[in-house]
Order: C-alpha cells, then structure tokens, then sequence
C-alpha cells in the first residue's frame, strides 16, 4: 500500500511539472515576437536618423574649418598689426618688474611676428619693420642690462671689508659666509638682471658678459682702492689701538701718533692681534732696559736695525694693511663668483671671473712685489727688525693659498698663478732676511771696535733680534724648513710645532757661531791683550746671560744641549786668557829666591835687584791701572768677580815679595822704590773698569 501511494504522488508531481514547462515556453514564446518587434523598429529608426546625422557631421566639420580659417586670419592680421601695437612699449624703457614684463611680452610678439614672415613672405616690408623694431629692442634690453648693472654696482664699503678680514668667524669658516655678508644686489634686481640676461643669451647677445665683467671689475678695483684709501687714512689703523688695549699694553705707544685715534667698537681678529701685537717694539724696549740694568749700555741711543722716518720701512701697520687687503679680495672674488650665478651661464663663467678679477689681482701682487723691493732695500741697509713683521703675513698668506686657487679654478694659468708670485716673492724675501742676518755677522765691520772693550754693539743688536723671532716661531719655523741646509737636520719623525722649535733653534745656533767666530776675529785688531781677551770676556758673559734670561737658551739647548756649558768653559777660557796681561808685573815679584837677606842685609848685587823689581812692579802697576781704570766690564757680578780674581792672583804674590823685601835695607830711600803697600794695590785693583776712579 505504501508503495501504490508513493508511486501515485510522483505521478503528480510529474504532471505539475510539465504544467508548468508548458507556461514556460508560452511566455518564452512571447518574449520572442517583442524582442524582434523591437529589432524591426529599431532598424526602421536607423533608416529614418543616419542620414541626419552624417549631415550634422558635415555641418560641424564645416564649423571647425571657419573658426580655424578665422583664427589663423587673425593671427595674420596681428602679424601685420604687432608693430603699431607695441611700438610705444619697446621706444620706451622697461623699468620696473611690471614694466620688464610688459617689455618682454612685447618682444616675444614681435619674434613670432618675424619668424611667421621669415617662413611666409621673406621679402615683406612687414618683416623689415618687425626686424627693426625687434633689434631696436634688443638694444633697449642690453642697454637696460648695463643701466640696472651701473646703478647697483656699488663698492663694498672699506669698514666692511676691514670687519669681514679681521673677523675670527670669517677667518676660519668656510667663505660662503663672508660672501653672505657682502651684499651687492637686492633679490628684486638680481631677478631682474637675470630675466634681462636670460633674454639676452636666447638670441645669442654675448656682448652683454663683456659689459658685465668690465662693469664688475671697475667695482672691484673701486672697492679695494677706497679700501686703501680708508687704510691710509687711518681709519683702519685703529686696528693696532684696540690690539693694544686687548693686550693691556699701556706702555706701547702707537707709531702712528699722527693718524686720528677713532674708538674702535667691532670686534678684532686674535689671528690679527698676534701678528700685529707690535712684540719687536716691546721686545726691544724690554732688551733695552733689561741691557741697561745689567750692563750700563743704553740701546734707546744705539739705532742699529730700527730707524724711524724712512719711506720705505715696511711696518707693522702697513702688512696688516696688506694682509687685510688680501683677505679682502678674497672675500670679494668669492662674491663675484656667486653673484654672477644665473646671470653669466656656467660655461663662461671662469673667462668673465678672470676679466673681473685680473686688474685687482695685479694691483695686489704689484704692491706686494713693491713691499719686498722695500725690504730688500732694508736689507741692503741691514734694517732686519723692520722685516720680521712679514713673517706672519707669509704664515697667514701660505695658509690662504688652498682657497685661493680654489676660487681662481678654471682660469688662465697666469691669473692663477699670480697668487704664487705674491707668496714666493715674500716667501724669498724672508729666507733672504734671515740668510742676511747671519752673513751680516759672518762679515761684520760696519763699526769700530770699543775702546774700552765693553759688549760690542752688533752683539746686543743679534741677541735682541734672536729674541724678537721666538715670537714667530710658527711663521719662521716653514721658512726653515724651505731651506735644504736646516730641514736635513731635523729628524723626519719629528712634527710641528717641535719641528719648528727645533729649526729655529738650529738657526740660532747658526747665528751665534758665527757671532762668536766674529768677534774672535775682530778682536784680534786690539793692540794690547787685556782689552782683546776683555772684549771677548764681555761679549760671550752677555751672550750667555740673554740666552738665559730669555727663552733662547730652551730653544737652543733643542739643538745643542751643551751650550751653556759650552759659554761657561769659554768665559773660563777668557779669563784664563786675560790674566796673561799680568805677567810682565808678576815677572818683578816672584823668581826671587836666589835673593836672601842676612840680618836685614843684602849684597850690592841683590839691592840693586830689588831696587828694580820696585820701580818696575811701581811702573808698570800704573800703567796697568791707567789702562784699565778705562776698560768697561758692564755686568756689576762679572766685573766684581774679575777684581776679585786679579787680587787672588796678584796680591798673595805682591804680599810676600812686599813682607821680605820692604824693610830691608836695599835702599837709603825706601819711600822712592816702595811706594805701594798690598792694601793700596788692593785699593788699586778696585779701581779698575771704572772710568771715573
């Protein structure tokens, strides 16, 4: 049973389904016929729209064609017309942003207006015209380039220039920032300038750079001549004052006295104090007490290397000028180089840079070939103090020599190349200085020998100017070393600033052997030998006693470590050598012991002896006395510590010779022969080396 009712179930639900595939395909059916009821009226409707609409394509092309046949008229038209339209702009002068716009969008009307008439009717009057009219207006432009340029070209003011130089932020920077700091155009004219030569280049108008450069280069010589000017007047020497009171020297007087004293409120460069901080006038006068103190010898009398009232002098004022000036156009030539960015294109950049700089560059190393012609004269003159001034110049110009080329790169090699002419002529020059020095003291005889056998002059004049160079140690240090003869001498591991230390020392070392070897020589013209052997006394105790009052005998010990030893067995040497002058007195005091007295008594012979040996000790004690009453011995201990030798030398002698022979009866008239007790000649021998006893 539950089969036949399961099978009768799906008999229905079959019969419901093929009900319902029935309706299906009826509503399919009928789908059918509207879709191509619809495919024919569409089709009927193409029929009907396509022709209107190839029509409307027609007519729209048509419209096209007109309104670019119209455009194109216009264009034409303008062409024609562009020369009226913007005559009265380019006749006039574009001044102003507003008005260069202006200009420019009318010269760019007519460039297209003589393109289009080049390439359409080359032979038109319009094309004249337009030419004409666009040449006039070049013209304006590059005439309007050099007018804006002139009017903003001013020289950098001279106090400016003076501050950038001797500004230590500025010295030891990168020189992006003193360029910052000399402004020569404003934004709005750089703008212009540049738009100006933009234009310019476009059509090929190169001559513009070559107004350029020269205009930039008058600029450039106008701002480093008022610079010197500014620096003769004495405005910039006011540098020197405010290094005198940052050093607290009250005592320093300027050497300028008539240059007006301006208060001085910028900052100075410590580089520049160091090398401007007058240390040869202070040294000297610090010697020149120091000398007076000790020896009785005054070298504010003696003139030997400072001579004031000379043209041709190269002071501390004029190289700090100099060196201010260098700086200076350092300073300048790196603004040139960034002003000139956009204006100038890069790649003739290095040509135009060297037309701006080449008169400047020339004056410097002119008046720096003009300082060294005036310190060879001073070495002609052996004026040498005068020149130790350039050795820190040499110093601060070697060091700006890497920067300098830097901004001369690219240009002529003889532009660039001068930088090293300025360095290696002053460079030469102190080598030369310091060449002279020595061979000035190797072939010394400008001067007569002192009579009274006191420090010879030159010997005060070489240990003041070895004095005065430890102060530029790191100046004459790289000097040396340019120099074969002493840099062999020193151990390459060695480095700076002992390197220099120990040139300088060899130096010195130099200078004293042949001071020595001098004065040894020269004293061989003194006729009697106490004053010769004094001199050489004198002169070695003085050298000896400023070599370690000062720090000379430290550098020179780097080099020789048994100098002082080396002087101290050579003043022993010449005292040794000086007591030689007593021989011929003691010949009459001592080889007497052939001669007895018996009983107060002596034999014919033996009286006779004595009466001699007591005129002739007499005489030639006085004569002795008379002579050197008159020599000097400077030094108050040398000169007591030397009377003291001649009574240990002479008296224990004269004593006895005085104790045994006195009271004999050698004589009727003992008051004639013996005339002086040993207390009296002790009295004498105080007297000695002093002129007013």
């Amino acid at each position: 049973m539950d089969s036949i009712g399961k099978l009768e179930k799906e008999r229905q639900n079959l019969d419901a389904f093929k009900e319902q595939v029935q309706r299906n395909n009826q509503l399919s059916d009928k789908m059918v016929d509207i879709l191509t009821s619809f495919e024919n009226r569409l089709g009927r409707l193409q029929q009907t729209i396509l022709p209107i609409y190839n029509e409307m394509e027609n007519l729209q092309l048509k419209k096209t064609n007109i309104e670019k046949t119209m455009f194109e008229l216009d264009r034409v038209i303008m062409y024609h017309d562009v020369c009226p339209r913007v005559e009265s702009i380019i006749l006039g002068r574009p001044n102003g942003s507003d008005g260069l716009n202006e200009f420019l969008d009318a010269m760019e009307k007519l460039r297209e207006a003589q393109h289009y008439f080049e390439k359409n009717n080359p032979q038109s009057v319009e094309l004249e015209n337009v030419s004409s009219l666009f040449k006039t207006g070049g013209d304006s432009i590059q005439r309007e380039f050099k007018e804006i340029l002139l009017k903003h070209s001013r020289h950098v003011q001279p106090a400016i220039l003076v501050d950038i130089s001797t500004n230590d932020d500025e010295l030891v920077t990168d020189d992006s920032s003193s360029v910052s700091s000399i402004s020569h155009f404003s934004e709005t004219v750089s703008s212009d300038l540049i738009r100006l030569a933009d234009w310019l280049i476009s059509e090929s108008r190169d001559e513009y750079m070559n107004v350029y450069a020269r205009v930039r280069a008058n600029t450039l010589t106008k701002s480093m001549t008022t610079l010197k000017e500014y620096q003769k007047t004495g405005s910039a020497g006011s540098t020197n004052m405010a290094i005198g009171q940052t050093l607290g020297s009250p005592s320093v007087k300027s050497k300028f006295p008539h240059r007006s004293e301006v208060t001085v409120t910028r900052k100075t460069s410590k580089r520049i104090q160091h090398v401007f901080e007058k240390k040869a006038n202070r040294m000297f006068l610090k010697a020149s007490q120091t000398l007076g103190q000790s020896t009785g010898l005054n070298l504010g009398t003696r003139r030997p290397t400072l001579i004031e009232n000379r043209e041709d002098i190269v002071d501390e004022q004029e190289m700090e000028n100099y060196l201010i000036s260098v700086i200076a156009l350092q300073k300048l030539m790196q603004a040139e180089l960034s002003l000139m960015v956009g204006i100038i294109p890069i790649k003739h950049h290095h040509q135009v840079f060297q037309i701006i700089i080449q008169e400047s560059l020339s004056n410097i190393v002119h008046e720096g070939e003009s300082i060294a012609a005036r310190a060879k004269r001073c070495i002609h003159r052996k004026e040498f103090a005068n020149l130790f001034v350039m050795f820190p110049i040499l110093k601060h110009l070697a060091a700006m020599k890497t920067e300098f080329e830097r901004t001369m790169e690219g240009c002529d090699p003889a532009i660039r190349g001068q930088y090293s002419v300025i360095l290696n002529t002053l460079h030469s020059t102190g080598v030369r200085t310091l060449e002279e020095i020595v061979e000035s003291v190797r072939t010394d005889n400008s001067m007569g020998l002192p009579r009274d056998g006191t420090v010879y002059q030159l010997t005060s004049d070489v240990l003041v100017l070895m004095e005065q160079l430890l102060d530029y140690i790191d100046s004459v240090g790289p000097l040396l070393a340019q120099v074969p003869l002493y840099n062999n001498m020193v151990s390459h591991h060695i480095t700076p600033p002992e390197k220099y230390k120990y040139l300088l020392g060899l130096y010195i070392k130099k200078v004293l052997s042949q001071l020595n070897l001098m004065l040894v020589n020269r004293s061989d013209s003194y006729n009697e030998p106490g004053v010769k052997y004094l001199f050489r006394l004198n002169n070695c105790h003085y050298v000896i006693k400023s070599l370690q009052r000062s720090a000379l005998l430290d550098i020179v010990s780097l080099t020789e470590p048994e100098c002082e030893n080396t002087y101290d067995e050579m003043i022993a040497s010449h005292k040794k050598s000086y007591q030689q002058c007593w021989n011929r007195i003691l010949g009459f005091i001592v080889n007497l012991d052939d001669v007895q007295v018996v009983n107060g008594k002596l034999k014919d012979k033996d009286r006779n002896i004595i009466k001699e040996r007591f005129s002739g000790f007499n005489k030639e004690i006085e004569e002795i006395l008379k002579l050197q009453r008159g020599y000097t011995i400077p030094d108050v201990e040398l000169r007591e510590g030397l009377k003291r030798d001649n009574k240990e030398f002479v008296l224990p002698k004269y004593s006895a010779f005085y104790d045994k022979f006195s009271q004999s009866s050698f004589t009727k008239n003992p008051e004639k022969y013996v005339k002086y007790t040993p207390a009296q000649v002790s009295a004498m021998l105080d007297r000695f080396f002093d002129v007013a006893a």
